[in-house]
């Protein structure tokens, strides 16, 4: 039965000159008292100024009992490992194992090219310093005394003898999604990570592409039915078809500072009536999509409340 989460709107608030977190907090506390199986948010430091993701997700863990809490997505690379071994561990402890982590590599746009260059960190080198990290937060979450790197191999961090305390709840830490569907990142997904994240596969796309990710984890000796296949999707639901457009096309280009055509191109999308968003979201369930997590454009509410009895409706 696929699952369906709830993407905060952190970025919205700080948009809109709203710091405040508690109105953020409240809506956590609906979205799991509607039967939403995970809450996430979002991540960026100054390209897309929103709250700490990391932080913010230990307040809803503290509100909250049996939902799961994502990040959609973190950037690993702004982060030194060892720090943010110590944040998540530290996070899944709060939630008694609630944690999925969500990661990516970052869209090659100038603000965020800029972003990198803030925290001092190469954007070209990315994707090894992910890659690296996050196999150093695995180590250090094993509760073992870590050596960094192995001898005879290079790294980019060094550890000696280090231990990590508290561990996650969840022996060797919380599941790790990376997002991205091109092939290298469905390749990554398949070979080193526990579930796959993307937002742009279309309906016919994605079961091609997650049958890839799923290849990819057979050929590394891995058993594909461990991995999640999920997907995040914006939605604009009202029965006026011009007016939900209007809406979606409306966040689409305040968010992204874009024409919102070209946003759609990159990030499936849906504008029109709650049945037809019921059908959009049920064929991607039988594409292999078992994790849905949806974002909303504006009047979380209501979509709140729509999404939750088109949920009941279609039976999951």
């Amino acid at each position: 039965m696929p699952r369906i989460g709830y993407l905060l709107p952190t970025r919205e608030r700080v948009m809109e000159g709203q710091h405040e977190t508690a109105p953020l907090l409240a809506l956590a506390e609906r979205a799991e008292a509607l039967g939403y199986d995970s809450i996430w948010v979002g991540d960026s430091l100054l390209a897309r100024p929103r709250h700490d993701a990391l932080t913010l997700l230990a307040a809803v863990a503290a509100r909250t009992r049996t939902a799961e809490l994502g990040t959609a997505v973190l950037l690993p690379a702004l982060r030194n490992p060892v720090l943010l071994a110590h944040q998540v561990a530290t996070l899944d402890r709060i939630s008694e194992g609630r944690v999925i982590l969500g990661v990516g590599i970052a869209s090659d746009w100038p603000n965020i090219r800029a972003e990198f260059e803030a925290a001092g960190v190469p954007f070209e080198k990315r994707i090894g310093r992910m890659i690296e990290g996050l196999a150093l937060c695995r180590a250090l979450w094993t509760g073992k005394a870590v050596d960094w790197p192995a001898p005879g191999r290079e790294g980019r961090w060094k550890v000696t003898a280090g231990m990590l305390g508290p561990t996650p709840h969840r022996p060797g830490g919380p599941p790790i999604w990376i997002a991205g569907a091109v092939a290298a990142s469905r390749a990554r997904a398949g070979r080193l990570y526990d579930g796959w994240f993307p937002n742009s596969p279309s309906v016919a796309e994605y079961p091609v592409q997650w049958a890839e990710v799923q290849a990819a984890a057979r050929a590394a000796g891995r058993d594909p039915s461990g991995l999640t296949g999920a997907m995040y999707l914006t939605l604009a639901i009202d029965d006026d078809y011009t007016r939900a457009e209007q809406k979606l096309n409306g966040y689409l280009e305040k968010y992204y500072a874009m024409p919102p055509a070209e946003t759609r191109k990159r990030q499936m999308s849906y504008a029109g009536s709650a049945e037809g968003a019921a059908a959009w979201l049920k064929s991607y369930a039988d594409g292999g999509a078992s994790h849905m997590v949806l974002r909303f454009a504006g009047d979380h509410e209501r979509h709140l409340e729509t999404a939750s009895r088109l949920r009941r409706a279609l039976g999951w």
